[in-house]
């Protein structure tokens, strides 16, 4: 027997052992040797909500001691006070980390994962991109158009032939076909009615509970994994793979049509330099904007409509909402006649109505707090210091910020932090109501907050504005929903519903 064989022996009885003597009440205890890796593992399976649990019941921050010679020692923490310190006020103290990097290296060297100048580099670059004059016209047209040519067909024929389907499925070929639109100008067309197989979709997949996988073990098994190239490894690797090869091939692709149509006009340095910029900006967000904008966006308006569909009377407020914005197409009895010039008012006064829909802006946050999207944030510590909360942090040891846990606490968010309440956003005179990014976390905060946080808005309102108002969505009975583990927030066996015309 090898050396790896007698560990995974070793390690295997000694899982056993604090099983059969673990803590009643279901928090960690430290054990000998193996720390309280026990209970996390036992826990792994519904590692969102135990972390709930555990944040309640240390007052919202906790030392977590990982096995022996593993350097697994982290705190986890969702005190906003503790937040505010780390993302703002000492925010030059606690950079990404050599470890972060090195857990989400698919990522490469983009504006999540890099620290110092490459990162104000690469932030820089994202908000002159964001900030252009033209930039949310276009953005607002593509959304449009692929809601109009992809999403809004499939959901048609859904409702025509009474199918099931995935909702979160068709989130995230709409949102996969827009980003590849938007940055690489290649449209892989995913949102089809034959919903073709999505490769890049499921190494996406893959990835993301692998990168799970690395924080929830000691770096050296996931090493030795990765080295024999076995379990949640291999699929890092093949994913990886397979995410290149497609965006690489968009890329080229790019190239080669800038290419011929910079050499079918006279020649013009000024041609040249903006072939070069693009296609160094395209090298170098291909992962990071891939990564990030699609499964965010997808995951958080999977949330949206399922919170919908368990609270109806949150639903028919955002319609009365819409209905009041549109109130003078109702004259028009012809369902499909009515639809089509909704879709219609929609997208051509989108810029406007984006604005004014006070209360879907203020359903969508509430998913968004109930539903974080990314479920967790690192941080590591340069110098030693004392937290907020009065927590010590050594150099190098990691912070980990549960998202989904900051969001159910009751002494953030009060008693009735599980309830889905819109009106939580909304002030007394009708406007949104501004919560401190340090405790609406959803958007990171300070720095490193989120440059495509208002594009994520216009995202998902333009998607749920159009569907709220011309179909019914219902859950197919007995379909179990409830979060993935993985870093991202997916739900765990999508969300399959049925398509009915609006009531």
């Amino acid at each position: 027997m090898g050396y790896f064989e007698i560990f995974i022996a070793l390690f295997s009885l000694l899982f056993h052992l604090c099983y059969a003597f673990r803590n009643k009440n279901g928090f960690p205890t430290n054990w000998p040797v193996v720390g309280m890796l026990p209970a996390l593992l036992m826990n792994l399976p519904r590692i969102h909500n135990y972390l709930c649990e555990v944040m309640e019941e240390y007052q919202l921050t906790f030392f977590f001691k990982g096995p022996w010679f593993t350097n697994m020692n982290l705190l986890a923490t969702v005190d906003p006070a503790n937040v505010h310190h780390i993302f703002s006020k000492n925010f030059g103290n606690y950079p990404k980390g050599s470890k972060f990097k090195e857990i989400f290296e698919v990522i490469g060297d983009g504006v999540f994962n890099t620290d110092s100048d490459l990162w104000k580099y690469h932030r820089n670059i994202a908000q002159s991109f964001i900030a252009h004059p033209q930039f949310q016209k276009f953005l607002v047209n593509k959304i449009w158009e692929k809601l109009e040519t992809g999403l809004i067909p499939v959901l048609d024929h859904a409702s025509q032939q009474g199918l099931e389907i995935d909702l979160e499925d068709l989130f995230q070929r709409f949102t996969f076909d827009t980003i590849c639109t938007i940055i690489m100008d290649h449209d892989p067309r995913t949102l089809r009615i034959d919903l073709p197989d999505l490769p890049s979709s499921k190494a996406l997949n893959d990835i993301e509970e692998a990168i799970l996988h690395r924080h929830a073990v000691p770096v050296c098994v996931w090493k030795v994994q990765r080295w024999l190239g076995v379990g949640q490894e291999r699929k890092y690797r093949e994913g990886w793979e397979v995410l290149d090869a497609f965006i690489y091939e968009c890329i080229s692709k790019k190239k080669e049509e800038m290419t011929k149509r910079s050499a079918s006009k006279e020649s013009n340095p000024h041609n040249t330099v903006g072939i070069d910029l693009i296609t160094l900006y395209m090298d170098e967000i291909k992962q990071s904007a891939t990564f990030g904008r699609r499964d965010t966006t997808s995951v958080a308006l999977s949330w949206f409509f399922y919170l919908l569909t368990k609270n109806p009377h949150v639903l028919s407020k955002i319609k009365a909402e819409l209905d009041a914005m549109m109130i003078h197409l109702k004259d028009h009895h012809d369902d499909g006649e009515l639809k089509r010039r909704r879709l219609n008012y929609l997208s051509r006064n989108f810029e406007e109505l984006n604005y004014k829909l006070v209360y879907l802006h203020g359903a969508l946050c509430e998913a968004l707090r109930l539903y974080p999207p990314v479920a967790f944030e690192a941080k590591v510590p340069s110098d030693q210091e004392i937290l907020p909360s009065g927590h010590k942090v050594d150099p190098n040891m990691q912070i980990i910020i549960s998202l989904y846990a900051m969001g159910r606490m009751k002494s953030i968010w009060g008693e009735d932090c599980y309830e889905f309440k819109p009106e939580r956003w909304i002030s007394k005179t009708g406007r949104i109501k501004h919560q401190p990014s340090y405790k609406f976390f959803t958007f990171n905060a300070g720095p490193r907050t989120c440059v495509g946080k208002s594009m994520a808005f216009t995202q998902m309102k333009a998607v749920a504005s159009s569907i709220i108002c011309n179909y019914h969505i219902q859950p197919v009975k007995g379909h179990l929903v409830i979060p993935d583990v993985s870093i991202i927030l997916h739900m765990k066996h999508g969300f399959k519903v049925k398509v009915l015309p609006s009531h």
